[in-house]
């Protein structure tokens, strides 16, 4: 059953998504305040596998709700309702650990098709997990491990989030090679993605933030101006 946790205090816009995504086969649990859908997700930590959350609530915050939830867990898939004038509140919860966002207000069509696509992605992972690879990918003092999904930096293990893996394994799949923005977009969000393209640079921004010695002045994860991206690993 493909299980999602909406979290969202107005209760007609909770109700709108509640019976838009039962109607396509999600089983749905809603909560009106952060701390609340927290009670609810340490209940049944491993029993979700999307949370939907709007960044404006009273109390905690769906931002602060963001960063609970990606400390409690590295796989769940994460998305973001933010309003039309919230611009800094959607590259914050990108950075904050989400993996999409939805600008309201938005139709029963983009509302399933973003979720549908982090579930595949989602689901794509799980699958993964599961397959015996023996072989790691090391470039420099990095080591990206296929099968336990990790990346070590110089022997220390760096917490990666499904996107953020998913990225870095497509460049250590093709390093000193520059990868352009669309590649990347599907590549890891998929070609039916609905969202923006930017998406992909403020990932990048939270990736360094995880890889480089100086985040504002990356060595290994480097813009090619014009392009896209590249893992430099000279």
């Amino acid at each position: 059953m493909k299980h999602i946790l909406i979290v969202e205090d107005e209760a007609a816009i909770r109700e709108f998504e509640a019976i838009n995504l039962k109607r396509v086969g999600y089983s749905v649990e809603e909560a009106g305040t952060g701390e609340e859908a927290l009670e609810i997700y340490d209940n049944d930590p491993e029993g979700f596998d999307i949370a939907l959350l709007d960044i404006s609530m009273p109390g905690m915050d769906g931002l602060t709700l963001c960063k609970e939830l990606r400390k409690r867990s590295e796989n769940l898939g994460i998305i973001m309702l933010t309003a039309r004038t919230q611009e800094m509140d959607k590259i914050t919860g990108l950075m904050t650990g989400a993996d999409d966002y939805i600008t309201k207000p938005f139709s029963p069509t983009e509302l399933l098709a973003r979720v549908d696509t982090l579930y595949r992605r989602v689901e794509m992972t799980k699958v993964k997990k599961q397959v015996v690879v023996s072989d790691d990918i090391t470039l420099g003092d990095f080591t990206l491990n296929l099968r336990r999904r990790t990346l070590l930096k110089s022997g220390r293990n760096i917490e990666l989030t499904q996107v953020e893996f998913q990225m870095i394994e497509y460049f250590f799949n093709n390093p000193d090679t520059a990868l352009d923005r669309t590649d990347i977009l599907n590549r890891v969000w998929g070609s039916s993605y609905y969202g923006e393209e930017k998406i992909v640079d403020v990932n990048i921004r939270r990736l360094r933030k995880k890889i480089e010695d100086d985040p504002s002045d990356p060595k290994r994860l480097v813009t090619v101006w014009g392009m896209g991206y590249k893992w430099n690993t000279n």
